[in-house]
Order: C-alpha cells, then structure tokens, then sequence
C-alpha cells in the first residue's frame, strides 16, 4: 500500500498489528473501519464470535433510527434537532454511534428555548452555577429531632411496613378475575 500515509494506516481489531483487511459486513453496515480491520483471515477467524456482536447492535441501531415499526423516526424530527456528544459537551444532529447494550437510545435535544419574563429564574439559570445554595445555613446544619418527632418518625415507618406487608399477603391470598 505505497503512497498512503501513517494516519491512514488502522491496527487490527483483534491483535494491534497493522491491519489491511476489514470486515465486509461492517463495510456493508457502513460501520467505522477502525473495530472493523484486521491483519490477516486468521485474526479475523479468531475475533469472530466478539466480533459479530458488532453488527446485531449497529441493525439494532439502525432499524431505531430508520423508524422500525413502533419507533420514532429520526428523519422526521424536523430541524434544530440535535443529539448530544462527548458526555455533555458537544452536539450533532447525525444518531451518534455507539456499542449499545440494550434498547434504550439517546433522543434529540430541541433547541433553547427562552424563558418568560413573568416567570422567576433561580439564580443559577444564567450560568448554571448556584450562589445561594452553598451558602445555606441548610448545608452544614443537620436538623436535630425531639425524642417525640423520632418516635412519630419510627410509628410512621412501622405502619407501612406493616402495610406492606399487609398488600404482598393480600395479592397472594386473592386471585384476580
């Protein structure tokens, strides 16, 4: 492979070596050719069975994203509509790639919205740092219970226990229907 540079050069997925084979289902999936390339068949062969697993997740991924039945269709969002990337800090309005691990799937973020005038900001609202909170006498004093709210406290966690337990007996007792 003469002519290209070291930037374009991938490790395989399985060992670390320089790769110049990749996977045809991942090229395929269009997935990204950096879990996909591997050095030779036989690194291919072995990483197979952890492999695979990368292409259940990116259908999975796509058929959510295409709008499955029963599924929102991303497309149709309208514009403005924005994912968020890089734990917070940034945004884009392509479904980010990710290895799922179940069916829950990140939603896009509308834009800002401004807020009345007729309705009060707290004081964090502008750079979400909060000014009076931390100086709260309610951060570093514990409120100290009389012995009788302690015992009302303990009555009161006493009966529902009891309720509950009362309801687990109850739904095992009757059969419903």
């Amino acid at each position: 492979m003469a002519g290209e540079s070291d930037s374009n050069i991938l490790s395989c997925a399985n060992c670390g070596k320089p790769a110049n084979l990749q996977c045809p289902k991942c090229m395929e999936l269009k997935l990204p050719r950096e879990g996909s390339a591997f050095c030779t068949q036989e690194c291919f062969k072995s990483s197979w069975s952890s492999h695979k697993s990368v292409h259940l997740k990116a259908k999975l991924s796509s058929s959510l994203a295409t709008g499955a039945p029963g599924e929102q269709n991303t497309d149709s969002l309208g514009e403005g509509w924005l994912y968020c990337t890089r734990r917070g800090q940034g945004r884009t309005p392509k479904f980010p790639h990710f290895d799922w691990t179940g069916t829950l799937r990140p939603y896009p973020i509308s834009s800002t919205r401004t807020v009345p005038t007729h309705i009060d900001k707290p004081d964090w609202a502008d750079d979400g740092i909060p000014k009076v909170e931390p100086n709260s006498d309610l951060q570093r004093i514990a409120e100290i219970k009389s012995p009788d709210q302690i015992e009302r406290m303990k009555e009161t966690c006493r009966d529902h226990r009891n309720l509950d337990s009362t309801a687990i007996l109850t739904t095992q007792i009757i059969e419903v229907g």
